[in-house]
């Protein structure tokens, strides 16, 4: 597995971020914590197929298995009762989440139509970012062929940063593709 952006992180970016916010201690840089991605499938509940297809694809591309999440409480609206299922999500960490979040930043967010950067505003005020993709065919190792219906997906990504500042700083120098607000 591929530790360049591990790497990266303790050559270039913690000596980077220590002079430019002033750290007197080297365990104050920020550091990404886990990359969670999360699926949310309302028609899971009614299709047992469309479940076990966004399984087989979230593990595909993250490269490892996702857990099924099931609703709380029942919504006779939505039609599902409790412990039905209606989504999927995975958590990354360590060497996994380094690759997976090269594979992220350098493979699928350029292969997105129209693509001028993420936002830079999606930060939720404590470093961490969360970004919607809204196709799982950006990613290379999905099949086009082998897809039933285009799906979105959440990912969000964790850091010990402790204001949206800080968290940007990262992952700019990871090599996050921010556009100009």
């Amino acid at each position: 597995m591929s530790q360049r952006l591990k790497t990266q992180y303790q050559e270039k970016i913690v000596p980077k971020l220590t002079e430019q916010f002033g750290y007197t201690n080297i365990h104050q840089v920020p550091k990404l914590v886990k990359i969670t991605v999360n699926r949310g499938m309302g028609e899971a509940a009614q299709n047992a197929k469309a479940l076990e297809a966004s399984l087989a694809e979230i593990a595909l591309i993250t490269g490892q298995k996702p857990v099924v999440t099931r609703a709380k409480k029942a919504i006779a609206g939505f039609k599902i009762r409790e412990g039905m299922p209606v989504g999927i999500m995975v958590t990354l960490r360590s060497n996994r989440m380094y690759a997976f979040l090269d594979r992220l930043i350098n493979l699928s967010l350029p292969r997105i139509r129209d693509f001028r950067g993420i936002s830079p505003k999606s930060f939720d005020g404590r470093g961490n970012y969360t970004l919607g993709v809204r196709e799982q065919l950006i990613f290379p190792e999905v099949d086009y062929d082998s897809i039933d219906q285009i799906r979105g997906m959440d990912i969000s990504i964790i850091t010990t940063a402790n204001s949206d500042e800080e968290g940007r700083a990262l992952l700019k120098e990871f090599g996050m593709p921010f556009r100009d607000s």
